[in-house]
């Protein structure tokens, strides 16, 4: 249902354990108030909204790793994606099953992080031991690789996940730990929750979260929230006394999580937002572009958001010394409005 929710989409959502096998996948519009004020100023006849993409996989049960439920099947679909969103219920609804048969939301939440430490410990012991056949050859490089394997495989065994522990990005990668990936939580409660009611399991998981985020939701709200006019919409916030649906903070809270920012290009026929790594420098953006931007790349003329919105168009900030010319080395940061110079 919180896929649906996100998406628009409409996968499967049924009362029963496993309704979802094959993974489910949907592209989803990064909420930005930025790009319509952007739009409004610049008078352009269209914004294009960036995007980020969300997968749907099915819940783990006790002993996944060990291939009950599918667990194997499901933990691959984990390993290829880029963050994750564990959603967790903290509702009581007798008619709503739940796979453990009752609602204990730091049961799910250990059950999904300790299945996924044992599938990486899994993972760590078979390379542990081709490393240490080849460090008996006398080679440094394997030598070292086996300290830092029996350091992280400790770690999980303490009960303690990967993105916790000092690890370079490149062994990170090379290995595909599943607990290395950076989480955030969704918390889906009633609308009573919502409205104000006292809810302990909500409380109990705020509790147990030290090192991520927690989103909390309504996902059944959620889900028709998307389907209201402006003014239904405007109304829902108000009586959950929201300012913005839960959902907007929790694809905020995944871009932020994969360390994406925003710039944008502005001009009379569209204002587009595009998504680059934070700490990208401005070639690499107008590579996002067309390539040609990155391998002609000569400058980058760069207004703030802040600027823009002091002056409220582009002439304005260049008679205000407000628009700079910045070369390969500059760092785009998040809200810049671009325009590239290029030769090819």
């Amino acid at each position: 249902m919180l896929f649906n929710a996100l998406s628009n989409g409409n996968a499967a959502s049924a009362n029963f354990p496993f309704c979802t096998i094959e993974p489910n996948r949907g592209v989803v519009v990064v909420p930005d108030k930025r790009i319509k004020l952007l739009s409004t100023w610049a008078q352009s006849k269209r914004s294009v909204p960036t995007t980020i993409e969300f997968v749907d996989i099915a819940g783990l049960v006790q002993g996944a790793h060990e291939g009950e439920g599918l667990g194997n099947q499901f933990l691959g679909h984990i390993r290829e994606v880029d963050a994750i969103v564990h959603v967790i219920r903290c509702f009581e609804e007798e008619n709503v099953l739940h796979v453990a048969g009752g609602v204990d939301p730091l049961f799910d939440k250990e059950i999904i992080e300790h299945e996924l430490r044992c599938k990486d410990i899994d993972t760590l012991t078979k390379r542990l031991e081709k490393a240490e056949k080849l460090a008996k050859q006398g080679g440094a490089a394997d030598q070292q690789e086996v300290m830092g394997l029996q350091h992280l495989l400790q770690a999980l065994k303490q009960g303690r996940d990967i993105r916790c522990v000092p690890i370079e990005n490149a062994v990170q990668n090379a290995w595909q730990l599943l607990t290395a990936k950076p989480v955030v939580y969704f918390a889906n409660v009633d609308e009573a929750t919502l409205l104000g009611k006292e809810n302990t399991h909500m409380v109990a998981l705020q509790e147990a979260i030290v090192d991520a985020e927690l989103i909390v939701g309504c996902a059944a709200l959620e889900a028709q929230f998307n389907l209201l006019t402006d003014e239904e919409q405007r109304f829902f916030l108000a009586e959950y006394n929201l300012t913005e649906p839960g959902l907007h903070k929790l694809i905020q809270s995944v871009y932020a999580l994969l360390q994406l920012i925003t710039y944008f290009t502005v001009g009379p026929e569209e204002v587009r937002a595009w998504t680059i790594q934070k700490g990208s420098k401005a070639p690499q953006a107008a590579g996002m572009i067309h390539t040609d931007f990155k391998r002609g790349f000569i400058k980058a003329e760069v207004i703030s958001f802040q600027d823009y919105q002091t002056y409220k168009s582009e002439s304005a900030c260049r008679d205000a010394g407000k628009l700079r010319i910045e070369g390969k080395d500059y760092v785009v940061q998040d809200g810049d409005v671009l325009l590239f110079r290029f030769n090819v």
